[in-house]
């Protein structure tokens, strides 16, 4: 509301000086003229000194159109024969209004052409010629509205540049916050979805251990109780780390409303072998460690996925060959880590499993390509199994 008024009044107020100082001082200036044999100011004269100014009310909209409208009525004015005065005022305003908005091919040759029109022929006409210091004061100052004109019109591109450079930078700036927020909701995104493929490969290798020995203390219970017993006990160890897994990660979720973050360090290190292998040992697996190269401290991303891809080859070995021996083999070298679990032939027939497992070799090969490394599972000639993974290690963590 504010910004229209001050608009208004930026429309409003030269028209109105325009329109009292002509009015007010034209009287005066022909009576002046008068003397040396211009028209007495009558009707058509105050008329024509009071259509310019009403005319500049339109400016803004129509620059161009006014400043030639101005034009013809200044110039009719001169050609009745009415004396010079302030008719020039509402032609200067048109002029500068115009200079600064339009094009210049369309407003400056308005200057010499009134210039020529007002030294010859609009003063001869009515038998006024005009002698040599009104052609060099007239010259002057025409020259000085034109320097006022291209003056304002830079100031008024260096303003349109700086709203421009304004909105420019303000755009930007919305567009930047726009990206960051994308980037934070991606970033959030994925860490709820490790968040999710940590809990299902936890409870999916957990529950398939616990599947797998509590059918072995079913069976067992009878005739060896001792062995049950060691089953019961395997059941007991591998559901208390699940739970601790779970707990871990649902502490995350917890800390995590705002920023949602996944776990940084796996419940188990693959540098720790020993601990790895363990829940498998204890459902029975008979597996051996293999570790060369040079051991290096990894980052933690890829620790978990070396650690969940050996639990995740281990497991599939106890659902799908029961009795068969493993390998587990960790190669440490500068640029890579390489994995291998490989498997006997099963020693005796697999039961048909209604149990779902984890994410199996599919999420084994998504961990792997997560980390720019590869992952191949390949069954052997003498009916066991082997998984091979390469995980690139990162510069910066050698």
């Amino acid at each position: 509301m504010e910004a229209r008024r001050r608009h208004r009044g930026r429309v409003l107020l030269p028209a109105l000086i325009a329109a009292v100082v002509q009015m007010g001082a034209g009287g005066r200036a022909n009576a002046h003229w008068h003397e040396t044999g211009s028209r007495q100011l009558d009707a058509l004269g105050y008329t024509l000194l009071l259509a310019g100014p009403a005319l500049l009310l339109a400016r803004r909209a129509y620059p161009r159109a006014v400043l030639y409208a101005v034009s013809l009525l200044t110039l009719a004015y001169l050609l009745m024969g009415y004396g010079y005065g302030p008719i020039f005022i509402a032609l200067a305003i048109a002029f500068l209004s115009a200079a600064q908005r339009g094009s210049r091919w369309y407003t400056y040759p308005i200057v010499p052409l009134g210039y020529l029109l007002m030294v010859w022929p609009a003063p001869f006409l009515p038998g006024h010629p005009t002698n040599y210091w009104q052609i060099v004061g007239l010259f002057a100052w025409l020259s000085v509205l034109v320097a006022l004109a291209e003056g304002m019109r830079q100031r008024r591109a260096v303003l349109v540049a700086r709203r421009q450079r304004a909105e420019a930078a303000q755009r930007n700036e919305q567009a930047e916050r726009a990206r960051a927020e994308a980037r934070r909701e991606q970033r959030a995104t994925q860490e709820r979805l490790a968040i999710a493929r940590e809990l299902h490969d936890v409870l999916a290798h957990s529950l398939s251990l616990i599947n797998v020995q509590s059918s072995v203390a079913l069976e067992l219970l009878d005739r060896k109780p001792e062995q049950a017993a060691t089953a019961l006990a395997a059941i007991k160890s591998a559901s208390r780390d699940a739970l601790g897994e779970v707990h871990a990660l649902l502490q995350s979720i917890r800390a995590g409303a705002e920023n949602v973050a996944a776990p940084v360090s796996p419940a188990v290190r693959v540098g720790d072998l020993d601990a790895l292998l363990e829940p498998a040992r204890a459902a029975g697996l008979m597996v051996r460690a293999e570790v060369t190269g040079d051991p290096v401290r990894l980052p933690a991303v890829l620790d978990v996925a070396a650690a969940r891809i050996v639990r995740e080859s281990l497991t599939n070995v106890l659902r799908h060959a029961p009795g068969a021996n493993a390998v587990v083999s960790v190669n440490y070298s500068p640029d890579e880590l390489r994995l291998v679990v490989e498997n006997t032939a099963p020693a005796i027939t697999p039961q048909p499993s209604t149990t779902p497992g984890g994410n199996g070799i599919p999420g084994m090969i998504e961990r792997a390509h997560a980390l720019n490394g590869e992952l191949t599972a390949i069954p052997l000639r003498t009916g066991g199994f082997r998984v091979t993974g390469r995980l690139p290690i990162p510069q910066e963590s050698r």
